[in-house]
């Protein structure tokens, strides 16, 4: 079987792959809606462990559950590969990775216990949370946000990348203004850095221009951050009514790319070609 083939699964099989990638039938919505409610758990769980006085108190309870919930979604993990029609494209899929990371930490961590930079591999577990993004796709709301920042990309692209040219001259303006008045733009990245807090009005104010110029110049720039905030937000609502309007999408995951968005008619992926 190459790579690019698709595996025959038995009825068995099938039937749990609709289940477990299918949100559209009565039985998969009630396994996603049951899989949301262990991760919320299982995040609160690690949440409440960071704190010491509950660590301190409800340690064993916490480390039990912890074991738990790992045992539930490696079984999770498991059962997609199993019931995929191509394992190899679940497994290096975004959420197949993230499927992973969330499950190996604890075993690492059975492994070498008493490692203190598994502390910092534990917080990985979190990334469980972006699971809900995928495990409601019923919501035609979420489905229409997706839609909207990935045809609005390029769009957000080109005016990033028109800011930071535009952050790279501001900078180094006010660098030219102010660098010899001891006023902390000591070069031109330090100037940038200013000019990219400035224009998204995060202010810190641990760089300040002096001079009355400096100021003026400062305050333009502040202006401008309003109304460069704006065009992102604007971009994706546009496309999100252009979304409203067209016909409502279903959410049939393609057995051969394993990407889901298709029209309500399609009979085949408009990614990949492959019958649905």
């Amino acid at each position: 079987m190459t790579n690019n083939s698709k595996r025959q699964l038995s009825p068995f099989q099938e039937k749990w792959h609709s289940i477990i990638f299918e949100a559209d039938t009565p039985a998969g919505r009630v396994f996603d809606i049951l899989l949301l409610i262990a991760i919320l758990i299982s995040v609160a769980v690690v949440m409440m462990e960071s704190v010491v006085p509950l660590q301190e108190k409800y340690g064993d309870l916490f480390h039990l559950l912890e074991w738990v919930f790992t045992i539930i979604f490696t079984i999770e993990y498991l059962f997609r590969v199993w019931c995929s029609y191509r394992p190899k494209a679940y497994i290096g899929s975004f959420y197949g990775v993230v499927d992973l990371l969330c499950i190996l930490p604890t075993y690492v961590e059975a492994f070498y216990g008493g490692a203190h930079f598994l502390l910092t591999i534990r917080i990985l577990r979190l990334m469980r949370i972006f699971r809900i993004f995928k495990l409601v796709p019923f919501l035609n709301e979420s489905k229409q946000l997706s839609l909207a920042l990935e045809k609005s990309k390029r769009k957000i692209f080109v005016f990033l990348f028109f800011i930071g040219l535009l952050t790279v001259v501001l900078g180094a303006i006010m660098y030219v203004i102010e660098s010899d008045h001891n006023s902390g733009f000591t070069s031109i990245p330090v100037s940038v850095y200013w000019a990219v807090v400035t224009l998204t009005t995060v202010g810190y104010g641990d760089i300040a221009p002096i001079t009355p110029l400096g100021q003026t110049f400062s305050a333009v720039i502040m202006i401008m951050g309003y109304a460069i905030i704006a065009v992102p937000t604007g971009i994706v609502t546009v496309e999100m009514s252009r979304i409203r309007n067209k016909e409502e999408v279903d959410h049939r995951i393609c057995p051969h790319c394993m990407r889901e968005g298709h029209d309500t008619n399609a009979d085949y992926c408009k990614y990949c070609g492959t019958k649905l």
